[in-house]
């Protein structure tokens, strides 16, 4: 199973500067170039799904006694439900669309990646684990959790009675142009510390190879709309990038 993980890394990175060159086409960068089109909440749930339930299925056919693990497992659920039926509820997008082939695509992806996560979790030895580091990684996990759900819901009350795209503003907002995107990194770089294991690292790159290319689509697109849009602010990392 680790050499299957290190080749599903390696895919990462492979794909991270195909990411910086092509945008994929959902969101603000939808297009229906790529075929059949779908409403963009059912697009999100479609998804986030297999990582709602595929990962706690395969944890839970492995493992049968209450350790750690399940701790772990159970903020991954609390993660994936925001996701996956929250989230999609709460997003002011009525009308939007996004290609089928993106949804289908993160399907698949989280299929695979929920997987890997389920098994690794289920077959931690816990007793091996450093507990400063859960510690540490679990106050990681948490703030970027807070991160992306604050960095959300200013963006959603943005879009409140509003037309069209607005400048955000307040929080981490001042400072980068994608602070839910940097909470979600944030997220997992916690939760890799916390459950050390090869499957959360690889979910941690991954999450990095997506996130920061579309960070930095989403920052440039600001820039080019918003001909008063702040010159100081980052794409994703505070004062770095």
């Amino acid at each position: 199973m680790e050499e299957l993980i290190i080749y599903w890394i390696v895919l990462g990175l492979v794909i991270f500067p195909v990411n910086l060159i092509f945008k994929a086409p959902y969101g603000r960068h939808s297009s229906k170039e790529w075929g059949i089109m779908i409403d963009n909440r059912l697009g999100w749930i479609i998804m986030e799904l297999p990582a709602l339930v595929v990962c706690p299925i395969v944890y839970f056919l492995i493992e049968s006694t209450y350790n750690l693990s399940l701790f772990f497992i159970s903020i991954w659920i609390i993660h994936y439900f925001n996701r996956t039926i929250i989230y999609p509820l709460r997003i002011k997008t009525k009308g939007k669309k996004m290609p089928l082939t993106i949804a289908c695509s993160a399907f698949f992806f989280n299929i695979i990646n929920g997987f890997f996560n389920g098994y690794f979790i289920a077959v931690i030895n816990t007793e091996s684990l450093n507990y400063l580091l859960i510690y540490f990684g679990l106050f990681l996990f948490l703030v970027g959790f807070y991160i992306n759900i604050n960095s959300d819901n200013k963006l959603i009350k943005l879009r409140r009675n509003q037309e069209g795209y607005q400048i955000p503003k307040g929080g981490l907002f001042n400072y980068i142009s994608c602070p839910n995107f940097f909470g979600e990194i944030i997220e997992w770089l916690g939760f890799s510390i916390m459950t050390f294991n090869l499957a959360s690292l690889s979910f941690l790159i991954w999450t990095c190879c997506n996130l920061v290319p579309r960070s930095l689509a989403h920052h440039n697109w600001y820039l080019n709309k918003f001909e008063k849009y702040p010159k100081n602010r980052k794409a994703i990392f505070p004062l770095l990038l």
